[in-house]
């Protein structure tokens, strides 16, 4: 009688783990991670001054164009910043991420590894001086943290087709927002 309990446990435990592990299995198949291709590009009118970032969103046949403006800013803010937005524009919760950006300024942060030793150093530069735009850092590292995010520098205003949209989406959008600071600067 003990014998054939023992039997029947050992037979439910393998039953169970080879439910599991077909589910795992299953799981990794049904879960393969889309991959994104992530241009974007900021740009200033002034630096600081009115500023504006942009993206491309391009996943297989479908493309999304994003962009924005701040009314007191700086180019790298708007680099940095267009990047984020374009991380916050994907829908899945996790993705392979192909950034390409021409803000040096990003791409070797990441590429580099100074963000990291930014972060361990209590947001420092290697200097002892504080790092500039460290809510953008911050924010870009938590959602670094969703995907699979790989950075790959591009020459800026040379023939890149989508790099050259992220700037002409940027540009639009500084003066979008020029000509509200505008009308809001009328006396009626």
């Amino acid at each position: 009688m003990y014998g054939q309990k023992v039997k029947h446990l050992v037979l439910l435990k393998q039953q169970r783990y080879a439910f599991f592990a077909f589910f795992i299995i299953l799981e990794g198949l049904t879960m393969a991670k889309r991959e994104i291709t992530l241009y974007t590009d900021g740009a200033c009118s002034g630096n600081p001054g009115v500023g504006g970032w942009a993206a491309v969103l391009i996943y297989k046949q479908h493309r999304k164009e994003i962009s924005g403006a701040e009314a007191e800013t700086t180019n790298n803010r708007m680099e940095l910043r267009a990047i984020i937005e374009g991380l916050k524009a994907i829908k899945d919760a996790s993705a392979i991420v192909n950034v390409y950006s021409d803000s040096a300024y990003s791409v070797n942060a990441i590429n580099e590894g100074w963000i990291y030793g930014w972060a361990i150093n209590g947001w420092r530069t290697s200097g002892k001086d504080d790092v500039k735009n460290v809510d953008l850092w911050k924010e870009l590292l938590a959602l670094m943290k969703k995907h699979d995010v790989t950075f790959i520098k591009v020459k800026g205003h040379a023939d890149n087709e989508l790099n050259n949209r992220c700037d002409t989406l940027a540009r639009g959008a500084i003066k979008e927002l020029q000509k509200t600071i505008a009308l809001d600067s009328l006396p009626f």
